[in-house]
Protein backbone atom coordinates (compact mmCIF):
# COMPACT_ATOMS: atom_id res chain seq x y z
CA UNK A 1 0.00 0.00 0.00
CA UNK A 2 1.25 3.69 -0.63
CA UNK A 3 0.18 6.87 0.91
CA UNK A 4 -2.86 8.07 -0.65
CA UNK A 5 -2.73 10.62 -2.91
CA UNK A 6 -5.03 13.01 -1.36
CA UNK A 7 -2.71 12.51 2.38
CA UNK A 8 -1.71 16.05 3.26
CA UNK A 9 1.83 16.32 5.05
CA UNK A 10 2.93 17.61 8.43
CA UNK A 11 6.11 19.14 8.78
CA UNK A 12 7.77 18.44 11.98
CA UNK A 13 11.16 20.94 13.55
CA UNK A 14 12.22 20.53 17.04
CA UNK A 15 12.92 23.08 19.57
CA UNK A 16 14.77 22.91 22.87
CA UNK A 17 13.14 26.10 23.57
CA UNK A 18 9.54 26.86 22.48
CA UNK A 19 9.17 30.19 24.14
CA UNK A 20 12.50 31.59 22.73
CA UNK A 21 11.23 29.99 18.60
CA UNK A 22 7.66 30.51 18.71
CA UNK A 23 7.91 34.38 18.11
CA UNK A 24 10.50 33.61 15.89
CA UNK A 25 7.63 31.31 13.75
CA UNK A 26 5.23 34.02 14.25
CA UNK A 27 6.62 37.51 14.16
CA UNK A 28 9.81 36.93 12.03
CA UNK A 29 8.35 34.24 9.56
CA UNK A 30 4.72 35.97 10.09
CA UNK A 31 3.74 32.43 9.88
CA UNK A 32 -0.25 31.83 11.34
CA UNK A 33 -0.15 30.12 14.57
CA UNK A 34 -2.87 27.43 14.58
CA UNK A 35 -2.79 25.74 18.09
CA UNK A 36 -0.87 24.76 20.40
CA UNK A 37 -0.97 22.03 22.75
CA UNK A 38 1.72 20.58 25.70
CA UNK A 39 4.00 19.26 22.85
CA UNK A 40 3.92 21.89 20.34
CA UNK A 41 3.20 25.00 18.97
CA UNK A 42 1.41 24.51 15.41
CA UNK A 43 1.50 26.80 12.58
CA UNK A 44 0.10 27.06 8.46
CA UNK A 45 3.40 26.72 6.57
CA UNK A 46 1.72 27.63 3.88
CA UNK A 47 -0.75 26.53 1.80
CA UNK A 48 -2.53 25.17 4.74
CA UNK A 49 0.58 22.42 5.37
CA UNK A 50 0.59 22.28 9.28
CA UNK A 51 4.32 22.97 10.75
CA UNK A 52 4.55 21.50 14.34
CA UNK A 53 7.19 23.57 16.30
CA UNK A 54 7.61 20.02 18.70
CA UNK A 55 9.88 20.26 21.78
CA UNK A 56 12.53 18.29 22.53
CA UNK A 57 14.93 19.07 25.26
CA UNK A 58 18.32 19.66 24.40
CA UNK A 59 18.10 19.76 20.38
CA UNK A 60 20.27 21.69 18.65
CA UNK A 61 20.05 22.29 14.87
CA UNK A 62 22.25 19.81 12.55
CA UNK A 63 23.12 21.95 9.57
CA UNK A 64 20.84 20.75 7.44
CA UNK A 65 17.96 22.07 5.80
CA UNK A 66 15.00 20.81 7.71
CA UNK A 67 12.15 23.23 5.74
CA UNK A 68 12.19 25.64 2.81
CA UNK A 69 9.85 27.96 0.88
CA UNK A 70 9.88 28.41 -2.79
CA UNK A 71 9.04 32.12 -3.08
CA UNK A 72 9.02 34.24 -6.15
CA UNK A 73 11.06 37.24 -4.85
CA UNK A 74 14.06 35.78 -3.01
CA UNK A 75 16.05 38.91 -2.85
CA UNK A 76 12.98 40.90 -1.43
CA UNK A 77 12.02 38.41 0.75
CA UNK A 78 15.47 37.88 2.07
CA UNK A 79 15.60 41.91 2.43
CA UNK A 80 12.58 41.71 4.44
CA UNK A 81 13.75 39.08 6.67
CA UNK A 82 17.08 40.80 6.88
CA UNK A 83 14.67 43.44 8.32
CA UNK A 84 13.46 41.74 10.71
CA UNK A 85 17.21 40.62 12.19
CA UNK A 86 17.15 37.56 10.25
CA UNK A 87 20.67 36.86 8.85
CA UNK A 88 21.59 34.80 5.84
CA UNK A 89 24.46 31.50 6.04
CA UNK A 90 27.37 32.19 4.01
CA UNK A 91 29.63 29.17 3.35
CA UNK A 92 33.27 29.61 2.69
CA UNK A 93 33.69 28.61 -1.05
CA UNK A 94 29.71 27.92 -1.92
CA UNK A 95 30.51 31.03 -4.28
CA UNK A 96 27.37 32.68 -2.48
CA UNK A 97 27.08 36.51 -3.51
CA UNK A 98 27.27 39.04 -0.86
CA UNK A 99 23.57 38.79 0.60
CA UNK A 100 23.88 34.93 1.22
CA UNK A 101 22.28 34.46 -2.49
CA UNK A 102 23.59 30.96 -4.21
CA UNK A 103 22.71 30.80 -7.79
CA UNK A 104 22.82 27.27 -9.76
CA UNK A 105 25.40 27.05 -12.44
CA UNK A 106 22.46 26.23 -14.85
CA UNK A 107 20.98 29.67 -13.71
CA UNK A 108 17.12 27.80 -12.78
CA UNK A 109 17.39 28.60 -9.11
CA UNK A 110 18.59 30.93 -6.14
CA UNK A 111 18.73 29.53 -2.71
CA UNK A 112 20.03 31.46 0.57
CA UNK A 113 19.77 29.86 3.65
CA UNK A 114 19.37 30.76 7.63
CA UNK A 115 18.78 29.48 11.18
CA UNK A 116 15.93 29.36 13.23
CA UNK A 117 17.20 29.97 17.32
CA UNK A 118 17.76 26.35 17.45
CA UNK A 119 20.45 26.39 14.71
CA UNK A 120 17.40 24.52 12.42
CA UNK A 121 18.77 25.39 8.94
CA UNK A 122 15.52 27.04 6.72
CA UNK A 123 15.87 27.88 3.53
CA UNK A 124 14.28 30.17 0.30
CA UNK A 125 14.59 29.10 -3.18
CA UNK A 126 13.84 30.79 -6.11
CA UNK A 127 13.55 28.97 -9.28
CA UNK A 128 13.47 30.28 -12.92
Amino acid sequence: MSLPQAAAPVCFVLTADRARSKPFYAEVLGLRLLGEDAHAATFDLGNRTPLRLTDMPGHRGTGHTVVGWNVADLVGTARVLRAKGVTFTIYEGFGQDADGIWHSPDGGAKVAWFADPDGNLLSLTQFG
